[in-house]
């Protein structure tokens, strides 16, 4: 293999090797030494890993802000439980659903797959109108997406329950599945960025009108990227579902779709390594606030009640972070590329 193949191949690889390297690390620190509530908590990290690398596909591709991929996971959630929901649990647990559903009872993984399906569906036919907008206009119509899905989900009593809990999904996600899942998923996301539907995205993202007078048909690159984004968040929700056992939709609305922005925004939404430790990093300080916030509620050692907390720090710290990094921790060169520069540069030094 000549220099320029071995340097290229380096280039592509060390990144991905990298990233699951500190995922693999963090899985087996945590399966040899975490606790109960430790392993819950990191199980639950690497499913938004899942979540925020299929919004970065799309998002930090194109530059167009989504806020609908929250809904697309709440959709594979409620799609995958209720393909995956025991024929015998369906009358307690969905007591309206439609007759022709209530003997259906699928394995994990074909209820996972019907459930990314159908937020990749769902993704398919929106998208279509969605992607012929600015990005502005682009952006405001994907919230418009969140909130109709929520609604839907809200009151659609037959398939969802409505507002109210869903019970009875199985538990299947564990944390070596969560962190399977997550491999995968890095991987798939780094094949993506260089592919070459990847590159005339980044492409339509720096300077649109250039990328049509080459000839890159905008509007479908950003459609099909859309599209398998939607179907990545969607596997997020099936493996949530079965982690979580039970949901409302709520759940999957605002709050969710904040964490998860702010975790991309914070690592860096044009790099899966920096979106990657994004979560890592914001998981983290959440989970950090939410223990001080309790056990500030249950000392009462402040005259004031401390409900919220960790969301408002958390969203100063945002604030902060817009402010002094735009780009996020990672920016622009992924895990591993200043080791792969350095080695390019040295025999140039040496010269």
């Amino acid at each position: 293999m000549t220099q320029p193949s071995r340097s290229m191949l380096l280039r592509k690889t060390l990144p991905v090797l990298m990233t699951v390297i500190v995922l693999a690390v963090i899985a087996v620190a945590i399966s040899m030494f975490g606790s109960t509530v430790i392993n819950r908590v990191t199980t639950v990290m690497f499913v938004h890993i899942v979540l925020v690398l299929g919004l970065q596909m799309f998002m930090g591709n194109s530059g167009i802000l989504s806020f609908a991929h929250v809904g697309f996971m709440a959709i594979g959630a409620y799609a995958s439980a209720l393909m995956s929901i025991p024929a015998e649990n369906k009358g307690r647990s969905l007591p309206n659903l439609y007759e022709p559903l209530m003997g259906v009872e699928l394995g994990f993984l074909p209820a996972i797959l019907v459930g990314a399906i159908a937020a990749a569906a769902f993704a398919a036919i929106t998208g279509v109108a969605l992607m012929r907008l600015s990005d502005t206009a682009a952006a405001i119509s994907s919230f418009a997406l969140l909130v109709i899905v929520n609604v839907v989900l809200s009151q659609w009593n037959e398939v969802t329950n409505g507002p109210r809990t869903l019970a009875g999904v199985l538990k299947y996600t564990d944390l070596w599945t969560a962190f399977g899942w997550a491999v995968i998923v890095v991987i798939l996301a780094f094949l993506f960025k260089e592919s070459a539907l990847g590159m005339k995205l980044r492409a339509s993202r720096d300077n649109m009108h250039a990328a049509d007078a080459i000839g890159i048909n905008v509007v479908k690159t950003r459609w099909i990227a859309f599209v398998l984004s939607a179907f990545v968040a969607g596997l997020a929700g099936g493996l949530w579902a079965h982690f979580i056992t039970s949901f409302q939709p709520d759940a999957l609305y605002f709050k969710m779709t904040f964490l998860v922005l702010m975790m991309l925004v914070v690592g860096g939404p044009q790099t899966i390594s920096g979106a990657t430790l994004g979560v890592i990093v914001i998981t983290i300080i959440y989970e950090g606030l939410r223990s001080v916030e309790n056990n500030l509620a249950l000392s009462g050692a402040l005259p004031f009640k401390t409900v919220g907390m960790t969301e408002i720090v958390l969203a100063v710290a945002l604030i902060v972070m817009l402010a002094l990094r735009p780009g996020g921790i990672i920016h622009t060169v992924e895990l591993g590329g200043g080791v792969r520069r350095r080695r390019e540069q040295k025999p140039s030094a040496s010269a």
